[in-house]
């Protein structure tokens, strides 16, 4: 399983455990996408900052 990850809001004016957090998922930029795999990590990070993403869970064989 791999979560598609859009970055919906800007971090400007975040705290800056919300904008490095961001940076490890790899998102810079509103309506950049991610792919991740579902892994605990992830989740967590994601917990952190759910109002700035939105989230989609993707099938593996759909991404090839």
């Amino acid at each position: 399983m791999m979560l598609k990850v859009t970055q919906v809001k800007s971090v400007i004016g975040r705290h800056t455990k919300q904008k490095l957090t961001m940076q490890a998922l790899g998102l810079r930029k509103i309506n950049q996408t991610v792919l991740h795999h579902d892994t605990p990590q992830i989740r967590g990070m994601l917990d952190k900052v759910q109002h700035l993403v939105s989230v989609e869970e993707v099938e593996d064989d759909a991404i090839a």
